[in-house]
């Protein structure tokens, strides 16, 4: 395993990494390379040339003394010569503007952007002699000026409050498209415990492996993101066949054709643990400063999106809370207000009674035992009269079964008035 620079190394496969806000900057938006030759004759052969240029066509061409046809053989050294012959026979000079060209070679080739000028040596009066070629490397600030304009965007769809699937679903693509080496990312979500985590977000990943680690424990060993999560810093892991923290997910990586994965835990403002970031890659692979300033810029962004995310879930369940106290206020106040009304209606039903027993008992007075029931109000009762009943007051009537239970039911202080027992007179004078 080859170990970056500058980076103490860990147990197998890992690297351990010391960062600041200042060194993401650098790492990401580092200073340019600025690239100096200079041709001769129609042939543009080589004079003379700067470290950067021979690392751009190549370290086994550095050498002056052969024309820039076969340095750069192919179809880029055809757009080179064609530039060039076009300067050497008009004398005039010529810019080019963010132009992609393949640099380096084998395994080292890369695709890079130069800002470029080709300036006539002679020239005017004089014939032509030559060409200077002056550039820099612009990869690095079109890659800013990309990176800038996505986290514009994240940071819009986080503002309008975008569902958290979208926006975390859109960092990924963008990260994948930004790394210059191809790149798979995954955003795990951790649960409110902190203990497991859950699919978040990996549109590159094989489905089946998103399901398998959906719900991984968080703890140490437990893969590069368990790990990560539980040890609150990112764990480097350069070689998943190599690594002890992968021996339990070992297959399920081959099958999914992965071979190396860096993870960043995603933490809150407080300290607390909101998810991962990773970044895996199809071989084993040791990540350069900027691989791992991405990572971190990203993660901050997932951080930004998953805390808003939770405080809008609280805000949601603070107002659904909020209306189901008052839907419960609302029916307190129903209830209360359809009793109020039944003890009204009772009270009535009461007074009422109580009228026709004094009614029924100032009757009875000068009047024999009566036939038909006293007790059914203004309407009244052709039921014969049965059971006598009477009240504190000294009021006393008689009704059928069904007025005189309607009596006891509705006035508390009536009672049945039996004869057998003695009677009113008895309970009178008790």
């Amino acid at each position: 395993m080859t170990v970056v620079p500058g980076r103490r190394r860990g147990s197998a496969g890992r690297v351990a990494v010391d960062h600041t806000a200042e060194q993401d900057l650098r790492a990401l938006f580092g200073q340019s390379v600025a690239v100096f030759a200079s041709f001769a004759g129609p042939a543009h052969v080589v004079e003379a040339a700067n470290p950067a240029f021979f690392a751009a066509i190549g370290e086994e061409h550095a050498r002056t003394g052969l024309a820039v046809a076969e340095l750069v053989p192919g179809r880029a050294g055809q757009g080179i010569v064609a530039v060039l012959d076009e300067v050497y026979r008009t004398g005039e000079p010529y810019t080019g503007r963010d132009v992609a060209v393949v640099v380096g070679a084998g395994t080292d080739a890369r695709e890079a952007v130069f800002d470029f000028t080709c300036e006539p040596l002679g020239g005017g009066d004089a014939e032509v002699t030559g060409i200077r070629l002056i550039g820099v490397e612009t990869t690095q600030v079109t890659q800013a000026q990309r990176l800038v304009a996505e986290q514009r965007g994240l940071l819009e769809q986080i503002a309008r409050q975008a569902p958290l699937v979208d926006v975390l679903d859109g960092m990924a693509r963008c990260l994948e498209n930004l790394a210059p080496d191809q790149v798979l990312v995954s955003v795990l979500l951790a649960d409110p415990d902190g203990l497991h985590l859950r699919h978040g977000a990996a549109p590159s990943l094989p489905g089946f492996y998103n399901d398998a680690i959906d719900g991984i424990v968080t703890g140490e060993g437990v893969g590069s993101c368990g790990t990560a999560a539980h040890r609150r810093e990112p764990v480097i892991v350069t070689d998943i066949a190599a690594d002890p923290f992968w021996a339990d997910f070992r297959e399920l990586a081959a099958r999914a054709g992965l071979a190396a994965c860096w993870s960043t835990p995603i933490l809150a403002r407080d300290g607390g643990l909101l998810g991962t970031f990773a970044m895996y890659h199809r071989s084993p692979r040791v990540p350069s400063d900027s691989d791992l300033a991405l990572a971190r810029v990203f993660a901050d962004t997932a951080s930004l999106a998953i805390e808003r995310h939770h405080i809008e879930v609280a805000k949601a369940e603070a107002e659904a809370r909020a209306e189901a106290v008052r839907d419960e206020l609302a029916e307190a106040l129903r209830a209360e207000h359809e009793l109020r009304a039944e003890a009204e209606q009772r009270a009535e039903a009461a007074a009422e009674l109580t009228a026709r027993m004094r009614a029924a008992a100032a009757a009875q007075a000068t009047a024999p035992h009566p036939e038909r029931c006293q007790l059914g109000g203004p309407t009244g009762c052709a039921a014969p009269a049965e059971i006598k009943i009477a009240d504190s007051w000294g009021d006393a009537a008689w009704g059928c079964p069904d007025h005189a239970e309607e009596a006891i039911l509705n006035v508390g202080s009536v009672f049945i008035a039996s004869e057998e027992l003695g009677g009113l007179a008895a309970y009178l004078n008790r």
